[in-house]
């Protein structure tokens, strides 16, 4: 496998090159972000036609008018998309009126970039990667160009930060994954913005680097084409269980003074472990975590998130997925942006 230098400086131009272009369309002041240039983008509905785009018809929050509302998620590999369509159900049978349209995507960072130019109504995004686009920092696409009009909803679970790899690459701590091929996530996504701030506060500097989704991933260590990769989300999550059916996986753990010099290097990282168990693992691994959260933007009317906002926290017994976590009590905590005055109105 080739090896190369990896440059911090040209991951993150590329990455800002990727986001910037989407934000074309966000001219009119309200800041602004892109898209990430996310592998799977395509919708597809119940009845099997493919759908990119949802217009929303908006103005009774779902008490007797027709609301048809876009909800960007994530790759089909991560926790993202199962969930979203969860809600989408929880939603559609909670909310009279309200239809809802799940979009697999790049996640976190094209969803910003979405939801900033009014693409999507909500989506699911990190927590940390929402600070970053509101304050206009933290990332090159970012900087000078903070989304003034996103909003949070809620916040859900802890995205735990998995470095998968295969038992036969030797990989056993991060230290070893100098040297190595390394999918870091979609261009641009959140998981390559975690990623990328891992491995520098860690120390590794030297590596060749890969960019796709999860799926894609799983698929590039069955076959050898990689030695590792980055994993953000919720555990299980699906592309590692389907990896661990056929294969000896590895999460490599962040402890000790890693975990130190991560949790050190940003302000969004907290304790985590992937219990043992999970992808048939023979022990519980220590690691880190981000948080998930619901965001929307500005431009939603207050009832229409109070009503989404409701139907999903009223009703999260008829959710299977993160149950350990989601929960009213809870959905404040780690929130980084300012609230939906929709989302306030409920959780008061």
């Amino acid at each position: 496998m080739d090896r190369k230098k990896f440059n911090r400086r040209d991951f993150l131009a590329a990455t800002g090159t990727a986001a910037i272009a989407g934000l074309a369309g966000c001219a009119g002041g309200d800041g602004g972000d892109g898209g990430d240039g996310g592998a799977e983008t395509d919708t597809e509905t119940e009845s099997g036609e493919m759908e990119t785009e949802t217009e929303t018809e908006s103005g009774d929050g779902g008490s007797g008018g027709t609301n048809r509302i876009s909800w960007h998620a994530g790759g089909t590999g991560g926790t993202y998309f199962p969930l979203s369509n969860e809600f989408k159900d929880v939603i559609e049978s909670n909310a009279d009126g309200i239809t809802v349209q799940v979009q697999s995507t790049g996640a976190s960072v094209e969803n910003v970039g979405s939801l900033a130019r009014g693409d999507a109504d909500f989506a699911l995004i990190q927590n940390d990667v929402a600070f970053f686009a509101a304050n206009g920092s933290g990332i090159d696409a970012f900087e000078g160009n903070a989304v003034d009009n996103l909003r949070g909803v809620a916040t859900l679970y802890p995205e735990t930060i998995h470095i998968v790899t295969l038992a036969d690459t030797g990989i056993e701590s991060p230290s070893d994954l100098s040297g190595a091929t390394i999918n870091t996530g979609d261009l641009g996504s959140g998981t390559q913005v975690n990623a990328n701030q891992i491995l520098e506060a860690l120390g590794i500097t030297d590596y060749s680097e890969q960019n796709t989704g999860f799926s894609q991933a799983s698929d590039q260590l069955k076959n050898g084409d990689i030695d590792a990769a980055f994993v953000v989300g919720g555990y299980p999550v699906g592309a590692i269980e389907e990896l661990g059916a056929t294969e000896d996986v590895r999460i490599v753990p962040i402890e000790g003074d890693d975990r130190t010099s991560v949790k050190d290097a940003a302000p969004f990282y907290a304790d985590d472990e992937v219990p043992e168990g999970t992808y048939g693992l023979d022990s519980a691994v220590p690691t880190v975590a981000v948080q998930a959260m619901i965001a929307t933007n500005a431009e939603q009317p207050e009832d229409l998130v109070e009503t989404v906002t409701a139907a999903i926290f009223d009703n999260v017994d008829s959710l299977t997925i993160k149950t350990d976590f989601i929960s009213a009590e809870s959905a404040q905590d780690g929130m980084s942006i300012d609230l939906h005055p929709g989302a306030q109105a409920y959780f008061g």
